[in-house]
This record gives structure tokens, C-alpha cells and sequence, in this order.
């Protein structure tokens, strides 16, 4: 749990070095720059959240090797950023670490529920067994166990006077690094008791400027914002970054287009790029393009892009959330699983699993786990989007095995206009794509614009389409590139469906570019054996009109 006993074995980060000349590693040490320049500052609490696998863990595993004088003389260091860096030898190994690992003080705990010495030394929770540990673990050294055992002030499971009281004999200060720091609001979260002793906890480490003087760095690391109590942080003190207000350090987590870019050069990848992109790319954050790191190692290692997320506990809270149905939260789902954008509130989350009481705190959380991404659209509103492919499959997986799925209204629209292309009613095609092209979400789009229309036909189609078709854009075919091509993936009795977009023009002069750019003989060329549909589509933006014509090729 600390650092004391044996911290140099299982660390994730020490493990990804040694063997960084056989397995994908991306340097992310010049964050260590970053926060030596917070050490002993007002700024040196740090509050860094992010969605599961986004190297939460390895970050705050670089740190402790980094800083803990129980790695001085490791040498991990060679050769990497921070090397290079002014402040490297400043802090390098310097330092009493205190690291905590959440997962392993849960697990730790459950498996001395029993131990009856525990419980007469008055360790009921798994606070404070979390506290008593912490200080069994500071009397590994000598020196602390001498002044620890003198005080009558620090008891056996009371960790911020236990600190004190070495801070003040030694002048030497600490650092705390916490990995899953809100696993109590996760793993017990209806166990209000237990989580506001965790919070005061937490709170007596850091309140004031006497408790922390203790640290020369605090260090949080979760998936959830701090907790809220009555409208304010309970710990306020801490600087903090999450998916909601991402800050400064938003590409330290996740990896960014020119890391990417470099993995794909690794000798075993066989994955592109730009399916990369397409799969695990699309949290917005502070402007940079970020992906899903665990993600892409294991589409890059395994060659094989498909979602990593499916089968999990998240999976579990995200259909409890949905089916909350919270003003209809079901419908706007399926519109964000659609490609749809949606404008939500974040000033009233309260940074829990439980206090969830309305729409915008289920995307709020959605956004904290990962499975939405967002854009700042000014003040306390954001706007949430699928992010990528991943997401896209594991919340459309989620979606379909719940017994309100097909009598949802999107899926039964996507069906209508699916059978209405198929029976070449352009009429009827024209009214549904209407009706999508004027929901509520559109205008976030750019109502008036082409790509408004285009994402229209693209979320009308898609549930019915998801499985059985490939939807392609600016593709090439005859002597052009067509708008959208659906290409049936597996069934020769499904029409491939070809669609050309016109803007403030005619559906004749979209028809007339399909047929003369010859968009079919992509199909006809290559021996396809089914029927290919035409579908030509254009949006009046002075009349509001949306016109239509489909026919065989």
C-alpha cells in the first residue's frame, strides 16, 4: 500500500520500461516536469480524473518511481524526457512516498474482515484500515517508529496526526500519491456513512495550511470529480482536472495524433492510422485529439480494432443510468449513438454514482466514465457526443439488449426509411429525413448547412444499417467520389445504396451527378450481384423544403 516495504516490484510503469524495445511505450515523463513545478507550491494538491484505462495507474506508478527515495540508483529514468529536463536531478528520488492504492486496501481489507485482533484495535472500516495500514507500514522505519511510539495524540489508525507528528520532529515532508481515489463512491455507494468518514478522512489530511504542510505534493488520481457536499467541493483546496473541466494536462492522458502516429510504425502493427482514429479517437480535450491508450496498444498489438470496452462493470452502470429514463434520456441516446449532439448542464453534478437527478447529471456521468465525450458550449453547459467506433459498438450492444430497444420510435423511423428506399418512395423518404432534419438536435449541427442533411440520412439509417452494411464517405467510385455509399457487408440480396447530397440546388441535379459520374460502376465493374439504388437528395434552405428521387441503376 505505501511505499515502504517493497515498492520497486509491481510497478507498471518500471515493468513498461524494461520493456519498452518489445512492447508499444509512449513517453509521457515530461509530466513529471509539470508537477515538480508544483512541489511545495500553493498549487501542490493535484486532482487528476480521467475514464478507466486511460493510464491513470502507470502515470501515478511513473510518479512514485520518480520521486519515492526507495527507487534512488534504479536508473529508469535513462534515456527518457524528463531526463532531459532542468528540474530532473532536483527531485529525483528525494522524497518519502506514501502510495495508496485503492484496489489493493479494498481487496487488503475484505480479506481481514475477520482478523479479530483488527476489530479489538478498534479497525472496523475499511477507512480505518486504510489509516491503521499506513501507519503500521511509516514504523518500518526506525526513525518514525521511535516518535510514533512516544505521541499519545496519533492512536493507531489516525494517519494526518501520525504525519504531523513526523513533520514536525523531522522537517521532512511527504508525498501522497492515491491511485482510484474515489473507489469508496464506486465500490459502496449507497454506504453514505462509510463515504462522508472516507471524505472527512481526506479532509483532515489536507485542512489548513497545518495539515498541509505534511506534503510537499498530493497527488488524487480517479475516474469520478471530487465529491460535492452542499454545493462545494469538500475539498477545495485541490486543483483539480476531470472530463468535465479537463484543464491543462489534457495530453498526458490518452495519446494524441503524432503518438499515433508513431505506433503504427511499431514492426507487429498492421493497423492504419486512420482506422485507429476512426475507433479510438474523438475526446475533445482542450482542443486536442485524444484516444483511448489501452485501446490502441491492444488493437495495435493484436491487430484487430473492435471495442475494448464491452463485458464490464461500466457497461453495468451505463444501462442502470439509461434506464433511469430521465426526460426521456432513452430517445437522446440512441441520438448520441446516432452521431447526434446534445447540450447538457454540468453545474448541478455532484460528482457521485448515487445523487443523480436529472438528465444532465447522467450525461455528466456518462462523460466521467468515458462512454460520451464533450465540448465546452460556454458557462456550466457542455455538448455530448459518441466520441468514436468503440464507443459507438459497445453502447449500441448495451442499447439492444434491453427489452424497450424495439419500440423505440429511432428504430422504428430507421426501419421506415429503409423500406422506403426500397421501394423507391422518394416521397415518403423525403418526409422522414424531414423529420430528422428538424429534431431538436439538428441545430447544433448547423441547421441550414449540407452536413446538417448528411448526418440526417446517415442517423435515420443507421440501426437498421449497423449490422448489415459498410457506410462510406467521399468514396471514390467511377469517375468521381459519391457523397455515402452503403455497401452490404455479407448479403447479396441487400441493394447497395448510393447518395448524393445537393444543397440549395435540385434532387435532379444530385440524380443527374450519380448517373453521369457513373458512381455504380464501382459495383457493376466488379461483379456485385446486387441492385443498386440511386438516391438523390437536396434541402431547400430558403423554402425548408427537403426534395427526393430514388431509382434503380
Amino acid at each position: 500500500m505505501g511505499d515502504i516495504i517493497n515498492p520497486v516490484d509491481g510497478n507498471s510503469f518500471v515493468d513498461l520500461v524494461k520493456a519498452k524495445n518489445t512492447r508499444i511505450f509512449v513517453d509521457k515523463t515530461d509530466f513529471i516536469d509539470q508537477t515538480n513545478t508544483l512541489i511545495n507550491t500553493d498549487a501542490k494538491l493535484l486532482g487528476m480524473t480521467r475514464p478507466r484505462r486511460f493510464g491513470k495507474t502507470v502515470t501515478a506508478d511513473m510518479l512514485l518511481a520518480y520521486y519515492s527515495k526507495e527507487y534512488a540508483g534504479t536508473n529508469v529514468f535513462d534515456g527518457l524526457k524528463i531526463a532531459g529536463k532542468d528540474s530532473f536531478a532536483e527531485h529525483l528520488n528525494k522524497y518519502d512516498v506514501i502510495y495508496i492504492d485503492m484496489n489493493t486496501v479494498r481487496d487488503d481489507y475484505i480479506a481481514y474482515t475477520e482478523d479479530e485482533d483488527l476489530q479489538v484495535k478498534g479497525v472496523t472500516t475499511i477507512v480505518d484500515y486504510l489509516q491503521y495500514s499506513v501507519i503500521e507500514e511509516l514504523k518500518e522505519n526506525e526513525d518514525y517508529a521511535k516518535l510514533l511510539s512516544k505521541s499519545r495524540k496519533t492512536g493507531k489508525k489516525n494517519l494526518s496526526s501520525a504525519l504531523k507528528e513526523i513533520c514536525n520532529h523531522t522537517k521532512n515532508k511527504f508525498i501522497l500519491i492515491m491511485d482510484e481515489w474515489d473507489l469508496i463512491y464506486r465500490d459502496y455507494r449507497d454506504d453514505k456513512k462509510l463515504q462522508e468518514s472516507f471524505i472527512n478522512f481526506l479532509r483532515g489530511l489536507f485542512k489548513g495550511k497545518k495539515g498541509q504542510s505534511v506534503f510537499a505534493l498530493a497527488y488524487l488520481t480517479g475516474i469520478l470529480p471530487i465529491k460535492k457536499y452542499n454545493s462545494q467541493s469538500a475539498l477545495n483546496t485541490f486543483d483539480e482536472y476531470n472530463m468535465l473541466a479537463p484543464g491543462e494536462f489534457a495530453s498526458y492522458f490518452g495519446f494524441t495524433e503524432d503518438e499515433v502516429a508513431e505506433i503504427v510504425k511499431f514492426p507487429k502493427c498492421r493497423i492504419s492510422h486512420q482506422e485507429l482514429r476512426k475507433w479510438y479517437e474523438g475526446y475533445k480535450i482542450k482542443g486536442i485529439d485524444i484516444y483511448n491508450p489501452n485501446s490502441v496498444v491492444k488493437a495495435a498489438s493484436r491487430n484487430e480494432c473492435i471495442s475494448y470496452w464491452s463485458g464490464t462493470v461500466s457497461n453495468e452502470e451505463v444501462v442502470r443510468l439509461i434506464n433511469m429514463n430521465y426526460d426521456g434520456i432513452r430517445d437522446d441516446v440512441l441520438e448520441l449513438i446516432a452521431g447526434g449532439i446534445i447540450k447538457f448542464d454540468c453545474s448541478n453534478f455532484e460528482n457521485d454514482m448515487v445523487t443523480i437527478k436529472s438528465k444532465d447529471d447522467v450525461f455528466c456521468l456518462l462523460v466521467c466514465l468515458g462512454y460520451l465525450g464533450c465540448e465546452d458550449y460556454g458557462g456550466n453547459y457542455r455538448l455530448a457526443y459518441v466520441p468514436n467506433q468503440e464507443i459507438r459498438a459497445a453502447l449500441t450492444s448495451i442499447a439492444k439488449t434491453q427489452s424497450w430497444y424495439n419500440a423505440m420510435p429511432i428504430i422504428k423511423r430507421s426501419e421506415e426509411l429503409f423500406i422506403a428506399i426500397q421501394a423507391l418512395d422518394s416521397e415518403k423518404a423525403a418526409k422522414i429525413i424531414a423529420q430528422i432534419h428538424n429534431s431538436p438536435n439538428v441545430s447544433l449541427l448547423g441547421y441550414n448547412s449540407e452536413e446538417a442533411l448528411v448526418f440526417c440520412v446517415i442517423a435515420g439509417l443507421m440501426w437498421r444499417t449497423e449490422s448489415d452494411y459498410e457506410c462510406f464517405r467521399e468514396l471514390q467510385s467511377g469517375k468521381g467520389y459519391a457523397d455515402v455509399i452503403y455497401a452490404p457487408k455479407r448479403n447479396d440480396s441487400l441493394p447497395i445504396l448510393l447518395i448524393e447530397f445537393k444543397h440549395d440546388t435540385s434532387a435532379e441535379d444530385a440524380m443527374d451527378q450519380i448517373k453521369k459520374k457513373e458512381y455504380f460502376g464501382r459495383y457493376r465493374d466488379g461483379g456485385y450481384p446486387n441492385d443498386i439504388i440511386m438516391i438523390g437528395l437536396n434541402y431547400d434552405p430558403k423554402t425548408k423544403e427537403h426534395q427526393c428521387l430514388i431509382e434503380k441503376a
